[in-house]
């Protein structure tokens, strides 16, 4: 029953609660006997009856409560309700800055010498102050201490809410970086297959008319060409599902796979040579899926752009702490956009993302080259 009680009461409005606490203490010394006559249940009720707003206005209450001690003082009656000024002192120092809660203990301490003075004993003078002020400073501590409490409480809520702000500011910039990852998976991987698709419908349709039996081998490059990008985009989009197996069944392409991709571009139509040095094994998976996706656009940006007969050259240099890749081709106009765009961008931001460089360009004698360095220091490869 008790701990329900309490609950209830912490449960009602605080000048309710104030005005609860007030009724208990003029009960209480009330029934002490000693508030008799007109004037001392004046004093008694100016005492005790300005707590009820004591956490609405602890300053002006404190002030009420001394003011009425002072009278009490000057018209003699001593008063079991002086109580009162102890809960004013708890109340300023609970929830008022220090310094007032200081100021308050100072006036108290005035009353205290005053009331010591007048109502102590013979000879009790000096032990009455100490039991006194041992009381004021009690009071003065235990408000400090809530109003210490309090604002550490408000402070933890603060971060908590910081943090919890900060949290989803990340998840924010997690999800849209993971839909610019997305976004530039799927552009490498569209634009390279529908180029080289549609490089072999042409090739398909010149070869039904002139080399029939070859159209038919052409066509199987197209379907499987297609069902290789639908195993792309199924692998990139995988990770979105839960329980997705796509990504265990197909890795994603690295180093290894650039023969394959070269041997799919010469198939397209595009002559191409490719060259590997140093031992690409110890290259972290995502750093090889970064040279594959940098040779594909650039393979595929010559397939669009280069005329015809245009040869390619793609050069890869594995070594500790590094990975070079070089892709240039010969052709006779220039091959690469006119203005940097999305296949461009996303080059330049796979390589970002291993603190290396990259440049692409036109060369003198016409055609383009496309460099980039992939840095695999430490800091770097655990980024």
């Amino acid at each position: 029953m008790r701990p329900a009680l309490v609950e209830r009461v912490r449960s009602l409005d605080p000048l309710v609660q104030d005005g609860l606490l007030a009724a208990l203490l003029f009960a209480a010394t009330f029934s002490a006997g000693r508030a008799e006559g007109r004037v001392g249940l004046l004093l008694q009720t100016a005492l005790v009856l300005p707590l009820v707003w004591r956490r609405k206005a602890p300053r002006t209450v404190f002030l009420l409560v001394s003011g009425a001690a002072l009278a009490q003082w000057l018209l003699g009656p001593q008063l079991p309700a002086d109580v009162a000024l102890l809960i004013a002192l708890y109340t300023v120092a609970a929830w008022s800055e220090r310094r007032w809660a200081v100021a308050a203990g100072a006036v108290l301490e005035a009353g205290i010498l005053l009331a010591s003075w007048r109502w102590a004993a013979d000879g009790r003078f000096l032990a009455c102050v100490v039991v006194l002020t041992a009381m004021a400073a009690a009071a003065a501590v235990l408000g400090s201490n809530i109003r210490d409490k309090r604002a550490h409480l408000a402070e933890l809520e603060d971060r908590a809410v910081r943090l919890e702000r900060e949290r989803d500011q990340r998840a924010r910039l997690a999800a849209a970086e993971e839909r610019t990852r997305i976004a530039r998976e799927m552009h490498d991987i569209v634009t390279h297959n529908l180029s080289v698709m549609v490089a072999l419908t042409d090739a398909a349709v010149y070869a039904q008319r002139h080399a029939p039996g070859k159209a038919t081998a052409v066509m199987h490059q197209i379907s499987e060409t297609g069902r290789q990008a639908l195993t792309d985009m199924r692998r990139s989009l995988g990770v979105l599902r839960a329980g997705e197996p796509d990504a265990e069944r197909h890795p994603p392409p690295g180093i290894a796979q650039l023969e394959a991709l070269a041997a799919q571009m010469r198939a397209a139509g595009l002559a191409t040579r490719l060259e590997m040095l140093g031992d690409h094994l110890p290259v972290p998976a995502t750093a090889q899926l970064t040279v594959y996706r940098l040779v594909q656009e650039a393979l595929t940006n010559t397939l669009k752009h280069a005329p015809s007969g245009t040869r390619a050259e793609v050069a890869v240099r594995c070594s500790p702490g590094t990975v070079d890749v070089t892709v240039t081709d010969d052709g006779t106009a220039p091959t690469g956009p006119s203005s940097p765009g999305q296949g461009l961008t996303g080059m330049r931001e796979r390589i970002a993302a291993y603190g290396g460089a990259f440049t692409a360009g036109l060369l003198p004698g016409g055609g383009w080259r496309v460099q980039a360095r992939l840095d695999l220091t430490p800091e770097e490869a655990a980024a």
